[in-house]
This record gives C-alpha cells, structure tokens and sequence, in this order.
C-alpha cells in the first residue's frame, strides 16, 4: 500500500514558532553587541592588572562572543529555503555551530589550566583593586545578557541554551574574579587569582561537555531526548485497527525539529487514510513530530526487512 508523508502544522503552530524565532534572534544579537564590547574592556584590563582571573574569564568571554556571532550566523542560515541538494535547507547548520561552540570551551580550559599551573608555583603580582573594579562590571553585563537570553527560547534551542551556557558561566567567572580581588586586596593571597581561574576553567569544561554532547546526539541522528520510542510505538499500537508497528525511526534535524518515519500494518481494508490521518494527528499532539513519513500496508504484507530483525 501507499507511503504518505506529512508536516502537520497548524498556523497557529507556525506562527508560534517564527515569533519564538525572532525572539532567539533578538535575544542572541543584544547578548553578542554586550558581551563582545565588555571582552575587549576585559583582556585589557587582565594584562593591565596582570591578572590570569581576569584573562580567563575575558577568554569565556571571547567564546561567548564567538558562540553567540555563530548561532546568530546559524540561525540567519537556518531561514534559508531548502533547495534540490539541501533537501532540510540549512537548518542543521545550527547544530554544528553548537558542537562548534562546546570544543572551544573544552580547548580554552585546557589552556587556563596550564597558565594557572605555572602561576601556582610562581604566583605573580596583581593589582587588585583594578583586578575587582573590572570584574564587578563584568558580572553586572553578565547578568544582563543572562537576563536577555531567558527570554528566549532556551529550553527548546540548543544554540540559545549553548549561549546561555556560557553567559552563566561567565557570571560565576566574575564571582571568582571578584573573590579572588577581595583575598589579594585584604590579605594579599596571591594564590587567589589563579585558585579563581581554575574554578572558571572547571565550569567551562563543564559547560563546553554538555553542549557538545547534546549536539553530538543530534548530529548522530539520535533520538530526542524527550521523546521516548516505546511510547511512540505503544501509542500508535493503540489506534482502532493497527496490527503492528515496526521500522520507527525518530531524530531531529536541529532543536526542536523533530523528524519520524516508520511502517504501520493495518488489520482490514480500506482504512488507509483514516489511520494514517489518525497517526499523524497523534505524533504531532502528543509528541510534538511535526513531519512524519509513514507507510501503512495490509497486515499480510508483513515485515518488509527480511535479513534484519524488525525493531
């Protein structure tokens, strides 16, 4: 029998996601004016005052910047319309600006930890007062683009949760810095500023991890987090009529564009339409599958995959 293919949108589902779309865009382009202005403030305030704290976190910073001018790059890329070669358009493109992002927090920590570790055995003067006064205003800017990106789509985007990462990664870089100002001007502990760089390493590997992981799952084609196949294949089952269900593939092309195709084998005739109308209203209400590609076939036809087990 047949192979139907569907998006099922409605408008008022389309209309939700290009407003969300724009606020990502919005959100991203005020948090990179922020923080690429504020990083240049920082790196010379971190060799003026000599400080690895500052520099560190002028270096997440320097992420930051080229995190968000990325995922803006990628989100304008992603409009694109799909053409004969690119068959999804560009969308995906989001996706490796993420992993993008994620391996350049993990490199730029790996180098804060080496700087900090020759600054450990040989701690070096800072100037404090200077050291805090920057970092006081770097934390103020910080909370200002966090601010901006949680008013964006965050839970649904990766690349505006990868931003949001890094800003919030930045804010309690700022914290260290601050810290670390406080012990050198009252107590003169010089160890202070490099303990303080090292935190902010820990948390950019952290964060850097986490983004690359997530879009590494994608990039492999894996199935999105909240969608569990099993109860994809149980719902379905559940339809008046359906024998089996087998074949199911579930992945996204980027965050929040989820993609299923798979088989479903129908008991009784002429009910083609009415179950595949039916299966895609469910994928799409309940799991939020907005294209679907599904071949419905007689119960008789059976299993098509003869030389693999059928999952």
């Amino acid at each position: 029998m047949g192979h139907h293919h569907s998006h099922g949108n409605s408008n008022g589902h389309s209309h939700g996601h290009s407003h969300s779309h724009t606020n990502n865009k919005k959100a991203l382009f005020w948090s990179f004016l922020l923080i690429a202005s504020f990083m240049v403030v920082e790196v010379i305030g971190g060799f003026l005052t000599n400080s690895l704290a500052l520099l560190s976190d002028a270096g997440h910073m320097l992420s930051d910047a080229a995190a968000l001018g990325l995922s803006l790059f990628a989100m304008k890329l992603g409009e694109r319309k799909a053409t004969h070669s690119k068959t999804f358009g560009y969308k995906r493109f989001e996706i490796i600006a993420a992993a993008l992002n994620g391996l350049t927090l993990i490199l730029i920590s790996i180098y804060i930890f080496y700087e900090a570790y020759h600054r450990l055995l040989n701690p070096p003067e800072v100037q404090s007062m200077g050291m805090l006064t920057i970092s006081v205003i770097g934390l103020i800017v910080n909370i200002i683009a966090a601010w901006i990106l949680m008013r964006g789509d965050k839970d649904e985007n990766l690349n505006v949760r990868s931003a949001f990462l890094h800003v919030l990664g930045d804010m309690l870089g700022s914290v260290g810095a601050i810290t670390a100002a406080l012990l050198i001007y009252f107590f003169g502990w010089g160890l202070a500023d490099p303990i303080a760089s090292i935190a902010v390493a820990v948390l950019i590997i952290i964060s850097g991890w986490r983004v690359t992981k997530e879009s590494f799952h994608v990039l492999m084609e894996g199935t999105p987090a909240q969608i569990k196949v099993n109860d994809v294949k149980d719902a379905l089952m559940k339809i008046p009529n359906v024998a089996d269900v087998h074949d199911i593939h579930v992945w996204s092309i980027t965050s929040g564009v989820a993609m299923l195709s798979g088989h479903i084998a129908v008991a009784g005739e002429g009910l083609h339409d009415r179950v595949l109308h039916q299966a895609q209203e469910l994928l799409h209400d309940d799991f939020g599958i907005e294209h679907s590609t599904l071949q419905v076939e007689g119960e008789e036809n059976g299993c098509p995959c003869a030389h693999e087990p059928c999952n």
